[in-house]
């Protein structure tokens, strides 16, 4: 295993049958920041330990909270809550034309980003198929087609849960794509015969053809089937070109100290893609989803210029009415005196340039 040059002490994870407990927020980090890692080569073999737990900042549930779910239900919105399913921003429009110095972002739906950085296409969790497993279809189409896409030059994984790593989807990239994944992720992507995988630990980086791929932490965990919780690392992502301007793509997390952490390491990212669904019920689901309120003190956190939400309007994950998350990332950034033209809240197949 690779060593962290920063680590925590997670609460251990036991089956203590309560609910999740919410992460607290630590204190400001005081301690002189690390310098950044030296990239690492691509494609590098590496050797992981068995599982990630000591990485969790919240146990998993018990049994209890197990059983207050499964007797609950909520895990759907209601009628009332669907019925603005229609009025789900959606408007696919052309890629806008970039060079080696323009940043460009197109939103597909859900975590799934086209990033235009450093003169690279790079695709964020790409999602493009039509229903992913133990969820409905998406209630929105995918923002971009397939075959409008430019080559894709890169693909960042931040975890393997079905929504962010899907197979279908992955099968119609050319198995040469340089893909850059999560600790332990790798052979999930050899074994589907990809063949320049390059997996980091948190805090490490990569760079190619000029950018660089720094993974980073998240509050979240990962799991696949049955007997691999924990089996493989999560995180976000930041991507760096040769001008220093920054994207920071969160992956799926909940709200917590590792926000400020990564703002400090990386100073001046232009633009936070950060997640604002799926986070009903609140005591299930807040220990690993951010509401659209702690999305907007992320932004803060992470000392982002831009914010951009994802991870709602696509696939029906959780309880809250389907436009609620854009509602309430409207209101808190308003709220919080943040300039109205710093909210990039994209429909689906929208797209800003930097």
């Amino acid at each position: 295993m690779t060593q962290q040059s920063e680590s925590t002490t997670p609460t251990p994870v036991r089956d203590t049958g309560a609910p999740p407990v919410e992460s607290p927020v630590t204190s400001p980090v005081t301690s002189p920041v690390p310098p950044l890692a030296e990239p690492r080569p691509l494609g590098e073999p590496r050797e992981w330990p068995r599982t990630f737990h000591d990485r969790l900042t919240a146990p998993l549930p018990g049994l209890r909270a197990l059983a207050r779910f499964a007797r609950e239900g909520a895990v759907r919105p209601g009628k009332e809550g669907l019925a603005d399913v229609p009025l789900l921003p959606f408007e696919p429009g052309p890629l806008p034309r970039v060079d080696t110095r323009t940043v460009a972002v197109t939103w597909a739906g859900h975590a799934s980003w086209v990033v235009r950085i450093g003169g690279l296409t790079v695709l964020t969790d790409p999602v493009w198929s039509r229903r992913i497993i133990g969820t409905p279809a998406r209630v929105t189409p995918v923002g971009v087609p397939w075959e409008d896409l430019p080559p894709v030059d890169a693909v960042v994984i931040s975890h393997n849960h079905y929504d962010h790593l899907d197979a279908p989807t992955l099968r119609r990239l050319p198995r040469d794509t340089p893909v850059f994944v999560p600790a332990g992720l790798g052979r999930w992507f050899r074994r589907r015969r990809f063949t320049r995988v390059t997996e980091l630990d948190w805090w490490e980086a990569a760079e190619l053809s000029g950018v660089r791929f720094d993974f980073v932490p998240a509050h979240h965990w990962s799991k696949r089937s049955l007997t691999d919780t924990c089996r493989t690392l999560w995180g976000g992502w930041v991507l760096t070109d040769a001008d220093g301007h920054r994207v920071h793509f969160a992956g799926d997390t909940g709200y917590g100290h590792w926000f400020s952490r990564i703002g400090q390491r990386y100073p001046g990212i232009d633009l936070a893609l950060l997640p604002v669904g799926a986070y009903d019920p609140r005591w299930w689901l807040r220990d690993v989803h951010c509401d659209p309120e702690e999305a907007v003190r992320a932004a803060r956190d992470l000392g982002a210029r831009r914010m951009a939400p994802m991870h709602w309007g696509t696939f029906v994950l959780s309880a809250e009415p389907v436009l609620e998350p854009l509602i309430r990332v409207r209101a808190a950034w308003e709220k919080a005196g943040l300039p109205r033209e710093d909210l990039w809240d994209l429909a689906v197949g929208g797209s800003r340039v930097l």
